[in-house]
């Protein structure tokens, strides 16, 4: 049986995995196996559609439902183009801060969870203890659905609740936002600008779905937000454009457009809903262009959707989750996590993990080390839960 490591060696180790979410975390997740199996302890993997990436579940204690879910991803942002001190795939220790890509979102509570479910077979527990490590989290959170679905055809014991590790400085989050996004291909009619009117111009005609996205902001922050959305910050649902590309010259109408288009969508509206009136614009402004050359056209792509994670009354997650941290605070949040699509699932769901979201993404991301230290308390009290 190999020597256990401690959390600040998993989270060396798991940082130093290149895992952003463009690239394969198989490395990643063959050396989680491989050092679970050390410990006797299997490992479930969740290929995606080509092989090149996995999800990976497992589980400790007896093979009964009513345990505790620890969820978390392997994927990572890039760190290309950002202005880092350090190598972000070497930890870096300095000022009380443990610097590397992932440290805060969100390896740090993987190499947590990974502590204690080896904890956990080692010293046995008479409630199960599960781990849940998802691929393609950052990108819509694209893997756990599908492991989710596997973990229950393959009869896969049923976790009473389920915390996802998310950077919450480990407060209990009980809600956050829904998300669904949109990869848009206007397809315009090239002529010379001077006859544009013969023409159709794919970036002015996508102009006007990105003002219809402006015209919807404005009337969602003009809403009185009521009940559990008014908790939001901001409370109501947001329309984006991040990124747009387009056109061949200045003088001549742009054949294509491509843009990104996603909705961050209060758990009192349905993604749903937004879905179809986005699709509804798109076809309003399709049908004009048809109207001027009927080659133009406009396809949208649908790339994720996320539930929303939404309060449960009296759920069993929240209450274990305040029970370890003594966190009796309300907290929301409005980026989207799998604790939804758990929730969706038919699991009790929270978000509770180390580390400040503001660090997410960032040149130079860091967790300190007394966020660490939290987390890892908050492992301890939870093994002596379970083994009560």
């Amino acid at each position: 049986m190999p020597t256990p490591l401690s959390p600040r060696q998993l989270i060396e180790k798991l940082v130093s995995f290149p895992t952003v979410s463009r690239d394969s975390n198989l490395d990643l997740v063959d050396w989680v196996a491989g050092y679970l199996d050390g410990f006797g302890i299997p490992v479930t993997r969740v290929p995606n559609g080509d092989a090149t990436k996995a999800s990976l579940y497992a589980h400790v204690g007896p093979a009964v439902a009513g345990g505790v879910l620890l969820s978390g991803h392997t994927d990572v942002v890039p760190a290309d183009g950002q202005d880092w001190a350090t190598d972000p795939w070497d930890v870096v220790e300095r000022d009380g801060k443990l610097y590397g890509r992932g440290t805060c979102d969100m390896k740090g509570f993987d190499a947590l969870a990974i502590w204690a479910l080896v904890r956990a077979a080692r010293e046995g527990v008479k409630r199960p203890l599960q781990l849940a490590l998802s691929h393609d989290e950052e990108v819509g959170c694209i893997g756990a659905p599908p492991m989710i679905a596997h973990m229950a055809e393959h009869g896969f014991p049923k976790a009473e609740a389920v915390i996802v590790g998310e950077p919450s400085m480990m407060q209990v989050v009980t809600g956050h936002k829904g998300g669904i996004g949109f990869r848009t291909h206007v397809k315009g009619f090239e002529v010379h600008s001077s006859i544009m009117h013969e023409g159709v111009s794919a970036i002015m005609e996508g102009a006007r779905l990105i003002m219809w996205a402006n015209q919807m902001n404005a009337q969602n922050r003009a809403k009185s937000a009521s009940g559990a959305d008014a908790l939001f910050h901001p409370p109501w649902t947001t329309v984006h454009v991040g990124e747009i590309s387009g056109g061949t010259a200045h003088n001549i109408t742009a054949a294509d457009c491509h843009f990104g288009l996603d909705f961050r969508c209060i758990p009192g509206e349905s993604i749903e809903d937004w879905r179809d009136a986005y699709l509804a614009e798109v076809a309003r402004v399709q049908t004009a262009m048809q109207a001027v050359r009927p080659e133009a056209r406009i396809e949208v792509e649908q790339y994720f959707a996320i539930p929303p994670l939404r309060p449960e009354s009296d759920g069993p997650a929240e209450a274990l989750a305040r029970r370890l941290t003594g966190d009796n605070g309300t907290h929301v949040v409005s980026y989207g996590t799998e604790a939804g699509q758990f929730q969706e699932g038919g699991y009790s769901a929270v978000v509770c993990g180390p580390g400040d979201i503001a660090q997410a993404h960032q040149p130079n991301e860091y967790i300190t080390l007394t966020q660490l230290e939290a987390g890892e308390a908050f492992m301890s009290r939870l093994l002596d839960h379970l083994k009560e």
